[in-house]
């Protein structure tokens, strides 16, 4: 019998013996363990840190759900997200990085409501976003915005230019900082590149072609207006950014923006010489400093950066010209065929004009951003050059354009069997299409091309002549491009007869009553620019436009009438005048003259309604009238005392009349050289003048007050035979004021009546105030100069000598205080060699004089101190005579005994 093999199995079953217990096995699971409850209660609670909107979510619930798969809810959300910052606007600065990243992402978004409402939060945050803040991420917001205008769905693009729209509203600057992006992006929207083949050795201009889109819900041409429409603004943008065009730019459509406008600089010559103003000069002119700068921050990312030139450059510019101008042509010939053109004439229906306006307003706003380039004159003969022909055979061929009236034709109505026909009302302005083209045509012509161009010249002189004579209500915007097209006619063609003409065209539409406020403003801007041309010519070649002179004597008159209506609009009417005025333009100063009186009136005149720089200056204007009669002077008065001009403006009336009357050397007649004679101030007006305004009433309302007994206003008393009638404190202010007022410069008979008034009315009970007292001296001292220095051919001078020497004398006796003030002031180191024999003439009088005796034995070391000081000066010279006789004087009244001139020597 063999042995069995003994084998090896897999799974061998283990034999269990009875009594013992079951192995544990390998897998076996412990069921001996304890659990206890877990409690997270903060995660349970809601964050009241953040606010939350109607459904309860905050901005991050919000945003996150903007990466939703599901359009209804990323719509949801940014309604929710509206919400939210409307209710809690503080959220938007913690928040903004955010909040940016992941509204501009959905600017991309395949469904159309979502984009929708992302445009719709977008223009909600930007009025609360400023620049500054949203300048670090518009990087971010550019790059999301080109790539929706150049993305493949065609809805996406055409909210993209939804959401141009609202960042060329709220930041113009910087959307245009990337405008070599955009400016392509603008390009692929209506045009596509053609392929590379063939079109080696062809301009780069020409591998661009409209494109034609089927799919799109809009018709091609009505793509292309919006397209252009952006465009249009995005230039616009561009232009306006530029501040060197801005001020190189004559005529401007005014605009709301109060800093673009330039204020002088009043200087006050005496304050500035007494180191009390100080003058801040800016470089290239002007009241404000120039903070434009030819440097430029750009961005750096990453360490790299480049800068966006755009249409800064003029290779640039250059480049987009001859792209987008062969396209422009395309949609002008597209808009109107030449087969049409010539079946209907010059009528155009609204849409294809609309294209056509757009068109006309990119051309325009290149050629105006080619003049802020340094080679202007080089870029101006480029685009001649390479469009004038193309330029003359589509655009001017039907000039001047119309607006085609499409009538539609109505139901009969019942009883009625007339047919009704109705204009259909539509926005296009079809008389500024012409004037653009007008501006762009003639911006290519100059005075060496004019025999060339004068056949579509005379065309455009035609239409511009015939637009400012028929009498049509123009809008600033219409009249800002037909001006300039006039001023550049102007230049073109410079002779006399067809400046003339087209002056006179201008003036007709500035005789029309019930211009818009704009629109005078612009005319009289442009007849001032033609005013200050023909000034700066020199006198030989000088013209004289009969049209302009009556245009400028008739505005003091339009300035009565306006008044306060307009101050804005006065203020420029008061410039020119002052302009013209300065420069002696006999017509408007004859007019100034019969105006005067309404000007200057002082209950409804412009001096008194008009703001404080106006005033001014029509208080300047006083020194050119012809003429200060009588009733101009008593309304320049009244307009002080009335408190209707200011202390300092009636200080400042009172120097002008000073300086136009003869004590200032004004001759009182002037014999004009027709023979006429022109009267001036005189002087009983003069003082008429002066007197009413310081007295504070006039003669009538002195005559008035004399009348006046037992009323309230009336002080009274049985010891004074004066009564004092009391004024309001508004007016007591204002007069003391102007009477407070430093004059330095008095006539001399202002000066002797005051003295003599003094000696009648003053005696041993009246105390003078400290301050007349030095007044008196220098007032005395200069008198008794200018009797000094009289010289015998003076003969109307020496007529004043006995009066004025008296009342001097008796001043200086009555009040011995004023003789010594004056002496005190006579500091000889400071005087001149020539007045040094005046002050020793003059104590050789006051010694010998016998009621002056006394007073100078008091004052006997002062003349001696002031005599030795005057020897000390003289003392390298020769003794002259006056000197000798002044130290006699001396030793005669003072010490008692002459002992020649070394007898001072004794005496100190």
């Amino acid at each position: 019998m063999t042995k069995k093999r003994k084998r090896q199995d897999d799974f061998q079953k283990v034999k269990l013996k009875v009594g013992k217990k079951k192995p544990r096995s390998e897998n076996s699971t412990l069921t001996n363990f304890k659990t206890k409850t877990i409690h997270l209660p903060e995660q349970l609670k809601e964050d009241v840190t953040l606010p939350t909107n109607n459904r309860k979510l905050n901005i991050k619930d919000l945003l996150s759900q903007m990466h939703h798969y599901n359009a209804g809810v990323k719509q949801s959300a940014l309604l929710g997200l509206k919400d939210l910052l409307s209710q809690y606007p503080y959220i938007i600065d913690a928040h903004l990085s955010n909040i940016l990243s992941e509204v501009t992402a959905v600017f991309t978004d395949k469904d159309a409501n979502v984009r929708l409402a992302a445009v719709q939060l977008l223009q909600f945050l930007a009025p609360k976003i400023r620049a500054e803040q949203i300048s670090p991420f518009f990087p971010l917001v550019s790059a999301h915005l080109s790539s929706a205008m150049t993305h493949i769905t065609e809805g996406i693009q055409e909210d993209s230019l939804k959401v141009l729209d609202i960042l060329l509203e709220q930041y113009p600057a910087l959307i245009t900082d990337r405008s070599s992006i955009l400016l392509k992006n603008f390009v692929e929207l209506i045009s596509h590149q053609q392929p590379s083949k063939g079109l080696v050795n062809r301009d780069r201009s020409q591998s661009w072609i409209l494109s034609v889109n089927p799919n799109r819900r809009l018709t091609s041409q009505q793509w292309r207006l919006k397209v252009l429409v952006r465009l249009s603004k995005f230039l616009q943008a561009l232009t306006d950014g530029s501040s060197r065009l801005r001020e190189s730019e004559g005529l401007q459509e005014q605009k709301e923006n109060p800093h673009a406008t330039s204020n002088s600089i009043f200087i006050n010559w005496k304050e500035h010489a007494n180191d009390q103003q100080h003058i801040q000069v800016y470089e290239n002119g002007g009241s404000q400093p120039n903070v434009s700068s030819q440097f430029r921050l750009r961005y750096l990312v990453g360490g790299l950066g480049t800068v966006d030139e755009g249409l800064s450059s003029t290779e640039n510019l250059k480049g987009f010209i001859e792209i987008i101008i062969p396209l422009l042509i395309e949609c002008w010939i597209e808009a109107v065929p030449p087969q049409l053109m010539a079946s209907v004439g010059n009528g155009i229906e609204r849409e294809p004009l609309q294209v056509m306006q757009q068109v006309l307003n990119i051309i325009s706003l290149l050629w105006k951003l080619s003049k802020q380039h340094d080679e202007t004159h080089k870029l101006e003969s480029w685009l001649r050059k390479n469009y004038l022909i193309d330029f003359k055979h589509h655009f001017m061929n039907n000039f001047p354009y119309a607006l085609k009236e499409i009538t539609k034709q109505k139901r009969k109505e019942t009883n009625k069997s007339i047919k009704h026909c109705t204009i259909l009302s539509n926005n296009v302005d079809h008389l500024l299409l012409n004037l653009t083209l007008s501006d762009i045509m003639v911006s290519l012509a100059n005075a060496s091309t004019l025999q060339k161009d004068s056949s579509w010249i005379e065309r455009i002189r035609k239409f511009v002549t015939e637009t400012l004579e028929d009498g049509s209500r123009l809008n600033s915007k219409q009249l800002n491009r037909l001006l300039g097209v006039s001023w550049r006619l102007m230049q073109i063609q410079p002779n006399r007869e067809a400046t003339e003409s087209l002056i006179k065209a201008v003036y007709t539409l500035y005789q029309q009553r019930g211009l818009l406020i704009p629109v005078r403003t612009l005319l009289l801007k442009f007849f001032s620019k033609i005013y200050q041309k023909e000034e700066l010519r020199s006198y030989r070649i000088r013209y004289r436009s009969k049209v302009l002179s009556r245009w400028l004597a008739g505005l003091p008159l339009q300035l009565a009438h306006l008044g306060s209506r307009n101050p804005e609009l006065s203020t420029q009417l008061i410039d020119i005048i002052h302009t013209a005025a300065a420069r002696a333009n006999k017509e408007l100063l004859r007019s100034l003259q019969v105006t005067a009186l309404r000007i200057y009136d002082p209950q409804e005149g412009a001096v008194v309604v008009l703001p404080a720089e106006s005033q001014q200056l029509l208080v300047q204007l006083v020194y050119f009238l012809p003429s200060l009669p009588a009733d101009v002077l008593s309304r320049l008065s009244r307009c002080c005392i009335m408190g209707r001009l200011s202390a300092n403006l009636a200080a400042m009336l009172i120097g002008i009349l000073h300086m136009r009357s003869s004590f200032s050397g004004w001759k009182s007649s002037v014999k004009e050289q027709n023979g006429s004679v022109q009267l001036n101030i005189s002087n009983a007006d003069y003082f008429s003048f002066l007197f009413s305004t310081l007295t504070g009433f006039s003669k009538e309302e002195l005559t008035w007050l004399q009348s006046l007994r037992g009323v309230p206003h009336v002080i009274q008393t049985q010891l004074s035979p004066v009564l004092l009638y009391l004024t309001d404190l508004d007016q007591f202010l204002h007069h003391w004021d102007v009477t407070e007022v430093g004059l330095t410069v008095i006539p001399d008979s202002t000066a002797g009546c005051v003295l003599g008034v003094i000696c009648k009315l003053l005696d041993h009970t009246c105390v003078l105030s400290e301050t007349l007292l030095p007044f008196l001296a220098s007032c005395c001292y200069s008198l008794l100069y200018f009797l000094l220095t009289l010289e015998k051919g003076e003969a109307e001078h020496l007529r004043k000598r006995d009066k004025l020497w008296g009342v001097c004398v008796s001043v200086l006796a009555l009040l011995p205080r004023v003789l010594r003030l004056m002496l005190q002031s006579l500091r000889v180191n400071r005087a001149g060699p020539e007045e040094l024999p005046v002050v020793g003439q003059l104590l050789r009088l006051l010694l010998q004089h016998a009621p002056l005796r006394t007073h100078m034995l008091t004052n006997a070391i002062l003349v001696q101190q002031i005599i030795k000081n005057i020897t000390t000066l003289k003392s390298g010279g020769v003794q002259e005579q006056w000197l000798t006789d002044l130290h006699y004087c001396f030793n005669v009244y003072i010490t008692g005994h002459p002992q020649g001139p070394n007898a001072l020597n004794t005496v100190y």
